[in-house]
This record gives structure tokens, sequence and C-alpha cells, in this order.
């Protein structure tokens, strides 16, 4: 679920804010940092809890449809096969997610009013009302209609309310959780109850490699500035934007604590960082600089890379 790239982002924001806050201390922000990975996860479950939610107002839709005293053609032709499908059977029938319902009582953040909002807002979409009358009754339909569903709640306002008023990481963490979410929509149905348990961020990513990034970067610090220092020249390092000056010193220490990860990697990584996160310099100076800091390190044997090809 998680990338190298948004568990990087992660651990310059809290290295920013421990930067920033003199209060703070490192064991606070490394369980702050475990607390995030959580809290992720619970935002990718509410997504999906979201979406079924949505879904189930098709019934709504349907009784309001049967009651009316003159129904159309539309009306009498209305099934509520947006719900009522084998993908959304599996969530809603999926007692994992169920648990996860109840304990973090999602319901209390996913008003009825809204949802049905929602719901109403896209059954005006031609695509909707396409996938509702046509004759298709296939896996890959149901994939499909739910899949252009989701491409519309993600840009709704309404949705980003719904979702902004319990996590305030939404944005931060968007690209992350539309992409988990299409992958769980394509794995669907699979016939597990726990499907989305899969979806935990992997220890590989978010525990082996991000929170030793950080701890690493904390406590190194000292010897990160003596290794950074020598290469600024004519920069001095309190005329280094924060932001750059973090992304630097966590480069460092993958050059020198992470041996599997090429240096031209790390370098492409920042530099990505930089432009999303810095000025717009940021992406050339940090590029230039790290490019030096490589040659500097090897020279003095601290370019820890083990492997054909890693130095590069």
């Amino acid at each position: 679920m998680l990338s190298r790239r948004i568990v990087r982002v992660k651990v310059m924001q809290l290295l920013y804010s421990l930067n920033s806050d003199r209060k703070l201390k490192p064991n606070e922000v490394i369980e702050n940092y475990k607390k995030g990975v959580e809290d992720s996860y619970e935002l990718l479950l509410f997504t999906v809890y979201a979406l079924v939610k949505i879904t189930r107002i098709a019934l709504e839709e349907e009784e309001r449809r049967k009651a009316k005293l003159l129904p159309g053609e539309d009306d009498k032709n209305f099934v509520p096969k947006l719900y009522d499908n084998p993908l959304i059977k599996e969530l809603e029938e999926s007692s994992y997610l169920t648990k996860i319902v109840e304990k973090n009582k999602f319901a209390n953040s996913a008003d009825t009013d809204l949802i049905r909002q929602i719901y109403r807002k896209y059954a005006k979409q031609d695509s909707y009302k396409e996938y509702v009358y046509s004759n298709s009754d296939t896996i890959e339909s149901h994939r499909k209609g739910l899949l252009d569903l989701f491409r519309f709640v993600r840009k709704n306002d309404i949705f980003e309310e719904l979702v902004e008023s319990r996590f305030s990481h939404w944005e931060d963490d968007r690209s992350l959780i539309i992409g988990a979410v299409k992958k769980i929509v394509k794995a669907l149905p699979s016939g597990k109850d726990d499907l989305l348990k899969e979806f935990y961020p992997d220890e590989d990513t978010w525990k082996d490699f991000g929170l030793f990034l950080l701890e690493k970067t904390i406590e190194e610090d000292r010897e990160l500035r003596h290794t950074l220092n020598p290469a600024l020249k004519n920069w001095d390092e309190d005329r280094l934007t924060t932001i750059d000056n973090i992304l630097l010193k966590m480069a460092l220490c993958e050059f020198m604590f992470f041996p599997s990860i090429p240096t031209t990697v790390t370098i492409n990584e920042y530099m990505e960082v930089a432009k999303l996160y810095s000025t717009a310099r940021s992406k050339d100076f940090i590029n230039g600089l790290l490019d030096r800091l490589t040659g500097d390190l090897e020279e003095m044997g601290k370019l820890n890379k083990m492997g054909r090809g890693l130095k590069q």
C-alpha cells in the first residue's frame, strides 16, 4: 500500500515537525510515524466503507421509483445493480471490514445525508445511466461501474468534506488511497473475507525502510551535518531552506546506511520530493549537491553500497 516515495515524504514531514517544535522529542516523532502508518490504513478502509455506503443508496432509489404513481420506463427498468452485485456483496459481508467499521466508529463520520447527496449527483452521470440500464451483468461490467463511481467520488467536494472532517492527512495520502482502492476493486470478488487485510502497509516499506530511515536520520544528525557542510562550500547551512536541509540529510542517510538502494535512485527520489515540497530551485540544487556528495563519500569510504551498479 505504501510506496517508498510516500514513506520518504512522511519521514520528511516528521523531521520538519521535530525541527520546528523544540518541545517535541525524537521518541514522540517515532511514535507519530507509527501512528501515521495506522492512520493511512484507516483512511483506506474508511474510503472503501464510504464507497459501499454510497452504493447502498441505490436501494432507496429503487424504492422511490417503485412508489411513483405514474412511473416512467426508466423507473420500471431501474435496478440497484450498483449495490446489488458480487463485488459490493463481498465487501459488505466481510466480517473483517465490519469489525474495523465498528471499532473505529466509521458510521459517525459518514453522514448519511452527505452520502445520499453524493449518490444523487453521481446518478445524473451518463456513465451511471448506461451502466444501470445495460443488459450486461458480468463481473467486468460491475467492476467498470464501481471504478467509474470512485472516479467521480474522489473528485467530489462533498466527499472531500466527508473525509477531511476525520482525516487531516487526506491530501497527503490522496494518491496512495486512490491507487489502493483501484487495486481492491480490481481484486474483487476474491472469495476472501479479509482481502482488505492484504493492503496493510508491508513491513519492508514502512518499518525496515521508513522507520529505520527516520531513526537513523535523527540518530546520526551530527555526522550528517559534518558530512554535508564541506560540500556546501559557499552555502552556509543556515541559508538552506529547512526542507532542503532535511532532504539532503535523508539522502545522505540512504547513501551511508542503505546498501541495497542505488545512489541514482536516491538522488532521483529526493529531486522529485523537492520539486513537490520545496522551492523552485531546490530540485536542481539537490541534484547537483547529492551528485557531488556521492564522490566525497566514496573517497572517504562512507558510500555504503553492495552489489553491481549500486553506486550508479
